[in-house]
């Protein structure tokens, strides 16, 4: 099937969701609002209260990162903020949604079709380091309730807080008397918070972006418990890019989270993504990355380019930023920007961290859904073959693997049509020749079998620290997508059917808050083993059926990729 005739099929997976509000549709609701104030240090939050939720959007917690401030690491807000009255919208950060000038048909048919918040352009600002807090109306201070610290995902590229609004989440479980506080972090994505190269490095700016997230961290073990929040009982909960981060805070400073002498979390939930390899900050592909952006911003013949392109105007810097390739592009998954090595912040890579030891040991829930690489296998539709495959991954993800070690790792994967992604579908849902392959290479290698080797490794160097793994499949049937990536926020976080896989996965996430345990607390649902015990899975069979599923699935590539592990780093 020509990629042009199956879009119309692709895209119409769209008209199975109802869409949650997005910014434009919140801002023109008219519904009644009263004001609600919180004091902490900085001064007095106004926020408003609505249909049983009290909801205190954008607080500012650093200084804005602008002038010299760009690309550096976040400063702690250095004012106080008097009377804040809380904005509807919070401020998001520069966004990379596509390249600039891309002009890729695909591109502008998602753009147009997608409908989901969180795939929708958001104009952002670079004075965005803000938190936002959602409780149930009523909640004091001294109530001491656990916190839900979301970090949203997005490529590393894109994403705000303003797309993931925690109401019903929250008003979930308050009815079955599990209510907690939610907490939303802005933080810097694409060039802005994620730029690599030896000069970053020199200046002491690497990974910005996940230094925003723990600053974020630190501003609520200062001041939730004014919200009615317990700052001992955080929960650092991520999905995609921020499941990677939420695996990142783990691993930052050699495994050093505490805050003050005292931990800043004590769970971690991690939907589809753990570890996201990576090569150093400075090695010869990030740097040209940080070239090219000197580049297109006519930096290059500065002797300082680090400080012309802090100099720049706005509009001239992100334009320059966003002059590589995206994540929707024929790129694809061969990130631009990404958390890399750098000593410090990050020591080492993230799968290697984890092997020394060398990361903050929390009980964890981690897990996938079933096709997680279609969404990212729509681009490359002249990738129909084994040489051609591994002349994409070659150039794209991993300069560092030969063309034979790649051809090897291809060839675990089988070229009937019956055997790729979307799984279980037979010969159907091909977009293109070699794209079920592609979508199910690609799924592994980034999120399901890399999840697989990390919680192998987590249950060797802390086998008395639980983990529970799960597998989602209630999305099948979607044309070309299946279950896929992405797939949970609007089934489990905006909750926008209500059945058996949405209401089992909250009260699984609802009692891990409470008890960091998901059996523990409300009953009624199946039992959930801990994946150390036999290597199961939780499995959302269907949309109102559930069971367990030994986690050994596709073993060859699994063992392929924990022998060659170290030369599968974007």
């Amino acid at each position: 099937m020509k990629l042009s005739r199956a879009l119309p099929a692709l895209l119409g997976f769209s008209s199975l969701v109802v869409a949650a509000p997005t910014p434009e549709k919140v801002e023109n609701t008219i519904e009644a609002r009263s004001p609600v104030s919180v004091q902490i240090a900085s001064g007095t939050i106004v926020g408003s209260s609505i249909a049983g939720i009290d909801t205190f959007n954008g607080i500012p917690f650093a200084d804005p990162p602008v002038g010299n401030l760009r690309l550096a690491p976040p400063q702690k807000l250095s004012k106080s903020l008097g009377t804040f009255t809380t904005p509807l919208l919070a401020p998001a950060c520069p966004q990379m949604f596509v390249s600039t000038g891309s002009s890729n048909i695909i591109i502008k048919l998602l753009g147009s079709f997608l409908q989901f918040p969180f795939l929708q352009p958001i104009t952002g600002q670079e004075d965005c380091l803000n938190i936002s807090v959602q409780r149930p109306k009523g909640t004091k201070a001294g109530d001491k309730l656990p916190v839900a610290f979301w970090i949203f995902g997005g490529g590393f590229q894109l994403g705000a807080t303003v797309t993931y609004d925690g109401s019903s989440l929250l008003s979930s479980a308050v009815s079955q008397g599990q209510p907690f506080i939610y907490v939303a972090v802005n933080y810097r994505v694409a060039g802005f918070g994620f730029m690599p190269g030896a000069e970053i490095l020199k200046n002491g700016s690497a990974n910005v972006g996940l230094l925003d997230q723990r600053m974020g961290l630190q501003w609520v073990a200062d001041n939730i418990a004014a919200f009615g929040g317990d700052p001992d009982k955080v929960t650092i909960w991520g999905e995609s890019a921020g499941a990677m981060s939420v695996f990142d805070q783990m691993l930052l400073y050699g495994g050093n989270a505490t805050y003050n002498n005292k931990p800043l979390f004590r769970g971690a939930i991690m939907n589809s993504g753990t570890a996201a390899p990576a090569e150093r900050i400075d090695s010869p592909k990030a740097q040209a990355v940080y070239n090219n952006v000197v580049s297109k911003a006519g930096c290059s013949g500065s002797s300082d380019t680090l400080a012309c392109l802090r100099k720049l105007p706005y509009n001239t810097f992100l334009n320059a930023v966003n002059s590589v390739p995206s994540i929707f592009s024929y790129n694809s998954l061969g990130l631009s920007y990404l958390p890399r090595p750098d000593g410090v912040v990050l020591q080492d890579s993230p799968d290697a961290l984890l092997e020394q030891g060398k990361y903050y040991p929390v009980p964890m829930i981690v897990g996938d859904q079933e096709d997680e690489g279609t969404l990212f296998s729509v681009f490359q539709n002249n990738v129909t073959s084994t040489s051609s495959l591994v002349g994409w991954l070659s150039e794209k993800m991993f300069s560092n693997a030969t063309k034979n070690q790649l051809t090897e790792l291809v060839n675990t994967y089988d070229t009937a049509i019956s055997s790729g992604s979307p799984f279980r579908t037979s010969i159907f849902n091909d977009l293109y020749p070699g794209f079920k392959r592609t979508a199910a290479l690609l799924g592994d290698l980034t999120f399901t079998l890399t999840r697989r080797m990390e919680l192998t490794v987590a249950s060797q160097v802390n086998p008395n620290v639980p983990s529970w793994s799960y597998l989602s499949s209630y999305d099948y049937g979607t044309p070309f997508l299946g279950t896929f990536h992405a797939s949970d926020i609007i089934q489990i976080f905006y909750g926008i059917l209500p059945n058996n896989a949405m209401r089992s996965t909250r009260t699984y996430i609802f009692n891990f808050l409470y008890n960091l345990d998901p059996n523990v607390g409300v009953k009624g649902y199946a039992n959930w083993p801990k994946w150390a015990d036999n290597q199961q899975l939780m499995w959302f069979e269907t949309s109102n059926s559930q069971s367990l599923l030994a986690d050994d699935f596709r073993d060859d590539s699994y063992q392929w990729i924990v022998k060659n592990k170290d030369v599968l780093r974007v």
